[in-house]
């Protein structure tokens, strides 16, 4: 972050400052825990605890100031209304700063893939110039800003994960760090519950390249219909994404390798450059796709894009993690988030590694609305379709997978091929799988955040888990 006196935080943030004129020498950060000499401690009031209970320990690990709707005597405060908003008015007036010189800023939004995007486009961007890319999925009111705090005067590019769960929130992302270049992805299922319909995605999708200047850029994804009809709503230039021949930027000759990562020849500006993906399943080439997009609206060249392609490793946990354990047992851990889209391609990502059996443990998707009952019976027709010799569902929500798996041709039995089972929990799938997994296995972990199979898959990989 650039420093700032307290007198320029708080007029940058319209708060008032209790005591003193320190300066912010490090981090802005609304973790206690992280707090180091010269940070300022964001207090933010949550569900479970509130920040403001944590003055103390901030100000004895060295904060400098603390953001806050209340003083305090534990250090100087900097007080307002509302902190989660003022922490959006600080990075908006620092962005500004820095927008000032030759600062590119790259906003990516979708229904899916936008981590994976982003942590592709943030590692090829390096290669370029000075990056500052979140780690894990940094999308919201908090996460954004703190992003936008990252940055410095040696900042060359900063780019920005844009998520959603209505109408107004890009458009208010946007607000806090204009970007120059915007990318969107797709248009899916995740969130339908709370947007209402698909077009009602789109729309709030497409607020990013509403707010992108006449002089930048949006990389649409040429082959969802959704995204590329976005085009007419920005003033500025559109380059195309996808696999088809009038894309500005496509893949052909897309293979996988055997532990499923696509190789591609990336095709861009009458250029061609070889890919070798490192990351695993087919849905990565329209991720690699749109951050090659990005990257080249940024300056690189498609030879220096697709070397850093290439060299691209995951950065984010729990999005498709492919660990071997010592026994022979492989676990698929794709368990931080799902959508019906995101929960196919992990599919067909599974239906690529080359295993003795391939066995899914799928939770419940979350906020799909009224269709969410359709929409998981799907599901495990999906996985029949796709090859699943064994289909898991867990928990009371996620019946309906083990339902269409079984109306699909699915045996309920745990030890036949092309079987689907219910478990009621974690406990009981990991009692089944301990019992049920054999060396050569292939076992794919998914479900919606707010169903924690993460800690599934870290027990399936816990020392001594295939004893």
């Amino acid at each position: 972050m650039i420093q700032l006196s307290l007198a320029e935080v708080a007029e940058a943030v319209g708060g008032e400052l209790t005591r003193g004129d320190g300066t912010v020498s490090g981090k802005v950060t609304v973790d206690s825990r992280a707090v180091a000499p010269g940070d300022l401690f964001v207090a933010v009031p949550g569900e479970r605890v509130d920040g403001h209970d944590f003055l103390g320990a901030a100000a004895a690990a060295g904060a400098v100031a603390a953001l806050t709707t209340r003083p305090d005597d534990a250090l100087p405060c900097v007080v307002v209304d509302e902190s989660v908003a003022a922490l959006g008015r600080l990075a908006a007036a620092v962005h500004t700063r820095l927008a000032v010189g030759d600062l590119v800023t790259i906003g990516i939004t979708g229904s899916s893939g936008k981590t994976s995007t982003k942590d592709l486009l943030g590692q090829v961007l390096t290669t370029a110039g000075a990056t500052v890319s979140p780690p894990g999925s940094y999308n919201n009111d908090i996460g954004l800003p703190l992003t936008v705090l990252d940055a410095d005067g040696d900042t060359r590019f900063l780019v920005l994960e844009m998520g959603s769960r209505g109408r107004g929130h890009i458009a208010r992302l946007c607000r806090v760090a204009r970007p120059d270049v915007g990318v969107v992805l797709n248009v899916g299922s995740a969130h339908l519950g709370e947007f209402g319909s698909a077009d009602g995605i789109a729309l709030a999708k497409g607020e990013l390249v509403e707010a992108l200047p006449a002089e930048g850029t949006a990389v649409l994804n040429a082959d969802d219909p959704r995204v590329i009809g976005m085009a007419p709503r920005t003033r500025a230039r559109v380059v195309t994404t996808g696999t088809s021949a009038e894309a500005d930027v496509r893949a052909e000759d897309v293979v996988l390798d055997e532990a499923g990562r696509a190789g591609f020849t990336l095709v861009a500006g009458g250029a061609r450059a070889a890919v070798r993906l490192q990351v695993v399943g087919a849905h990565q080439v329209a991720n690699a796709l749109s951050a090659a997009g990005a990257a080249l609206a940024s300056g690189m060249t498609p030879e220096d894009v697709a070397a850093a392609l290439s060299a691209a490793v995951p950065r984010s946990r729990w999005r498709m993690e492919v660990t071997r354990r010592d026994d022979g047992v492989t676990v698929v851990n794709d368990a931080y988030n799902a959508n019906p889209e995101s929960m196919r391609a992990a599919l067909a990502a599974l239906a690529g590694l080359p295993a003795r059996r391939r066995i899914a443990v799928l939770g419940a998707m979350a906020e799909l609305g009224p269709g969410a009952a359709g929409e998981h019976e799907r599901l495990g027709r999906d996985a029949v379709a796709a090859g699943m010799d064994l289909v898991v569902a867990v928990g009371p929500d996620a019946v309906g997978i083990a339902d269409g798996a079984l109306a699909a041709g699915a045996r309920e039995d745990r030890d036949t091929d092309r079987g689907a089972v219910r478990v009621p929990d974690r406990a009981a799938a990991r009692e089944l799988l301990t019992e049920v997994l054999v060396p050569g296995d292939v076992v794919l972990v998914k479900a919606s955040r707010s169903y924690g199979l993460e800690v599934l898959a870290a027990d399936l990989l816990a020392p001594g888990a295939g004893a």
